[in-house]
């Protein structure tokens, strides 16, 4: 059995049972107004963090969620997005799908707003996803990429990118490792099923999105996940592995490198009432200007007594320059 066997699998297990708390991290659900979620959807919250995040989803967007879950995440989506279509949600999971379509027909009986056209639910994978070319404005996954090994995960990501608008998002949150993962902990297929051993570092994966060609990430939240402890895991020493949410942006990669924002801010110091450092950048004496890790860098080293740059926050929705 493959480990995207034994993945289906397992999930196929917890769209019958759920395992509450199987993966979600210690953080309270995302609350909108007027929106009401089924005890046995949030109960199948199979996620690490959120990938619905305000900011991204005006104008009605329409949204390919892969990986429908228990569909919280489709029915938060759907929120934004309200007319049938406007989400559609992958699973290959076939009781995973019935699962989710029961929870988002009791969530249409305690949300008037909500119609369960507003989600279509299709059969397909996030190796094929089952949409035309550049026709979505938003893709999301929670907690799923991270299960694909190397190379199912650049596939993934291919995929994601063919089937964005221009200028559309990839937004995901998944588990990361603080060091690379011992190989004897990658190759046990049900602990990769459920997410504690497939993550990659902070570096390794901004990479695969990097070399997929999205020009601009932003990072939403980074914070701990989970604790493999030395003795139940076969380690030397407890590996930590955290949850990242990331938006992504199809945009095409500058000249200099991709723009990457983590929360730094650059503050001039000088004598100057302002600093253009003539690449787009004006920096008014005193005031923090959110930057990308990349301008960050630049303008330590060309102002190294008139520029402090704070550290990275792992929290930016928004603003400054890159």
């Amino acid at each position: 059995m493959s480990y995207l066997e034994t993945a289906a699998q397992f999930y196929g297990e917890v769209a019958e049972t759920p395992q509450v708390g199987l993966c979600c991290v210690q953080s309270t659900p995302l609350q909108l107004p007027g929106l009401k979620v089924p005890e046995l959807m949030q109960q199948m919250n199979y996620g690490c963090g959120t990938t619905v995040h305000a900011a991204e989803l005006s104008g009605e967007p329409t949204v390919l969620y892969v990986g429908v879950g228990g569909g919280l995440e489709a029915l938060q989506f759907a929120y934004f997005s309200r007319r049938p279509g406007g989400v559609v949600a992958i699973d290959p999971v076939a009781s995973m799908r019935s699962a989710a379509a029961r929870n988002l027909a009791a969530a249409a009986q305690d949300n008037d707003w909500f119609e369960p056209s507003f989600v279509e639910i299709r059969n397909g994978d996030a190796f094929s996803l089952p949409v035309a070319d550049e026709s979505v404005d938003v893709v999301a996954q929670n907690c799923l990429f991270n299960i694909f090994e190397p190379v199912d995960l650049v596939r993934a990501l291919q995929e994601a990118y063919r089937v964005l608008k221009p200028n559309g998002r990839l937004i995901m949150s998944d588990p990361i490792a603080t060091r690379p993962i011992p190989l004897h902990l990658q190759q046990d297929e049900r602990l990769r099923a459920m997410c504690l051993s497939g993550a990659l570092t902070y570096e390794q994966y901004t990479q695969h999105l990097i070399e997929v060609g999205f020009g601009q990430i932003e990072i939403r939240a980074r914070r701990p996940y989970r604790l493999l402890d030395a003795q139940n895991y076969g380690l030397e020493t407890p590996l930590l592995l955290e949850s990242l949410d990331s938006v992504s942006f199809k945009v095409p990669i500058p000249a200099d490198g991709v723009c990457i924002f983590t929360g730094k801010t650059a503050i001039y110091s000088g004598a100057e009432e302002a600093l253009d450092d003539r690449a787009g950048h004006i920096l008014l004496r005193g005031i923090p200007l959110a930057v990308c890790d990349k301008t960050a860098r630049k303008l330590s080293a060309a102002f190294p007594a008139e520029m402090m740059v704070t550290d990275s926050t792992w929290h930016y929705d928004g603003g400054g320059c890159c």
